[in-house]
């Protein structure tokens, strides 16, 4: 309904749970469908950007004729932008409503997407990724509001569920059809791929508009002194974390000038949102028990997933391992990870949001100890069990993860969203980006203490050995003739398979150590689990509570 003025005035039920977010009107079936299926399309638009150029960065890397660090900043710039831009999102949409907030965000993207298309050069490649992190950090909140209206007031927080589950869809799916991409247009052909994809989106917003938002006057001039400071304080985190292994945390000096630049800014940063009256982040609640527990939980399960990112697809690739080879495997990834959306939105209960974490941990530890005894002779279809389990898994723990927060900062205030939005993407983004360097640096120790172990026990004297070379050698036998250099070359392939051994014992030592972790953090969360069973003190029910009581005022 509309006053004389023509401005919608929300009934009762219908008014937002805070400033920025959708009214939540009755919608029939068929707007419904379609808000599900914008919902669809633009959460996995989101995230296949980065999917997209993760999954073919060596193809990239060669196409463009980079070095490792420089191919590894293309990630990392993605990183540094989408973590800090949630900072700001919240209460930009407070302040300038939703139709701004999409539109502008989707068009720029655009822009920058289509320009690198024709300007092809690596500077104008970071831009775009750098844009891209800023995009999927506006189109991940998007495709979440548009989920959310889809379903039934009832069923809400299925909708949350939804729409944080939906993007993590991206990276198996990027894995099924990016080789097409390639050998259609190269990686040229990934950007014009994302660019209809955003089009598309543009196209879905202005064809079905989210129902009209509640605005008031958000921001603060102390706001953008805190994000001058803590934008490039965690972009010089992100910084260390995604080069550290590539350049090797002692061998670059600006490693660690990076990483005490970003304590200080950090630091600073939270200083200025202490003391004051309305911080846009809110240091006293992030500093309480429930905050800190839901932080080392969601960190420590988004580390454990790098089983699957880093552990399971390195062990593959380093065994010769192309995407071609993969797909059978991803089809199996793409299904489960759709069915453990699903089985989290319908299982969700919001009076206890730990159990599906601890199942999920549980799948986890189960899946890495399954992959802790391989050998050179795995295969993708060797590791369908345990990636399934792995990707179950890593869906099916966020969206109660996302909730626990979620409703916390609910009950305490609108203020308080902002703050967990941040808490929620460096929890997310950077505890990616530290589960693929801490797992990257093991590996490398342990396949370098088992290549010395290996080398070690190899003597010319050795039977065995002295056999192993002239076989080797034996295969040149047809195209060298010089007896030397056909044993050069033996020792050669001997090398490589010292090599290849070193580095699946070392994966097989990743595994194991992701396993032990895994169950350490399973005892902790059992032990809160069983606290809360027996004291019958449940921190979700009071944050229920609250929230009950504040949407009757």
């Amino acid at each position: 309904m509309t006053d004389e003025a023509g401005e919608y005035q929300f009934k009762p039920h219908e008014r937002p749970m805070m400033p920025g977010s959708p009214a939540s009107p009755d919608h029939p079936t068929g707007r419904r469908v379609g808000y599900f299926l914008i919902g669809l399309l633009i959460g996995i638009t989101g995230a296949m950007g980065n999917a997209l150029v993760s999954a073919n960065l060596q193809n990239i890397q060669g196409a463009l004729g980079l070095y490792s660090d420089q191919a590894a900043w293309m990630t990392t710039v993605y990183t540094m932008t989408n973590v800090s831009t949630s900072l700001l999102l919240v209460k930009f949409r407070q302040q300038f409503g939703l139709v701004p907030f999409a539109r502008i965000f989707l068009a720029a993207y655009i822009f920058l997407t289509a320009a690198h298309v024709f300007v092809h050069e690596y500077a104008t490649s970071l831009i775009v990724r750098g844009a891209s992190g800023i995009a999927a950090s506006a189109l991940s909140t998007l495709g979440l509001l548009y989920m959310i209206q889809s379903m039934p007031a009832a069923h809400r927080l299925k909708g949350i569920v939804l729409g944080i589950g939906v993007p993590q869809l991206a990276t198996p799916l990027a894995r099924l059809f990016s080789s097409d991409l390639l050998e259609l247009g190269q990686w040229r052909a990934l950007y014009i791929f994302e660019l209809g994809l955003s089009i598309l989106c543009l196209a879905a917003v202005f064809l079905l508009r989210l129902p009209p938002s509640e605005r008031m006057k958000a921001f603060e001039k102390l706001d953008f002194v805190t994000f001058a400071l803590y934008a490039p304080g965690v972009a010089l985190l992100c910084a260390f974390l995604g080069l550290g292994r590539v350049l090797w945390w002692t061998e670059a000096p600006w490693l660690g000038y990076a990483l005490c630049g970003a304590i200080v800014l950090i630091t600073a940063a939270l200083l200025i949102e202490h003391n004051r009256a309305n911080p846009l982040l809110n240091t006293r609640w992030m500093g309480s028990g429930i905050i800190v527990r839901f932080a080392l939980v969601a960190t420590t399960v988004r580390v454990l997933l790098s089983e699957q990112t880093y552990g399971a697809i390195g062990l593959l690739t380093a065994l010769g391992v192309n995407n071609d080879q993969l797909f059978n495997l991803f089809v199996v990834i793409s299904l489960v990870t759709a069915l453990g959306i699903a089985a989290s939105a319908l299982t969700v209960n919001p009076a206890n949001l730990g159990r599906p974490i601890f199942y999920s941990v549980l799948l986890i530890a189960i899946g890495a100890f399954i992959d802790a005894h391989s050998t050179n002779l795995i295969r993708p279809q060797n590791m369908v069990i345990s990636q399934s389990l792995i990707a179950f898994a890593a869906v099916f723990f966020m969206g109660p993860t996302l909730l626990i927060g979620i409703l916390q900062a609910m009950a305490r205030g609108p203020n308080h969203i902002v703050t967990f939005s941040a808490i929620f993407s460096i929890t997310q983004a950077l505890g990616g980006l530290a589960g693929s360097a801490f797992l990257g640096s093991f590996q490398i120790m342990r396949e370098k203490f088992h290549a010395h172990s290996i080398v070690q026990s190899l003597t010319l004297t050795d039977p065995q050995v002295a056999a192993r070379l002239q076989a080797l050698g034996g295969a040149y036998g047809g195209a060298v003739t010089d007896p030397t250099l056909r044993s050069a070359q033996g020792a050669a392939l001997l090398s490589q398979q010292v090599t290849r051994e070193a580095n699946v014992l070392a994966f097989n030592d990743v595994f194991l150590t992701i396993a032990v972790l895994a169950c350490l953090t399973l005892i902790w969360i059992g032990t809160r689990q069983l606290r809360m069973y027996i004291t019958g003190v449940n921190p979700m029910a009071g944050a229920l509570a609250a929230i009950a009581k504040r949407r009757a005022q």
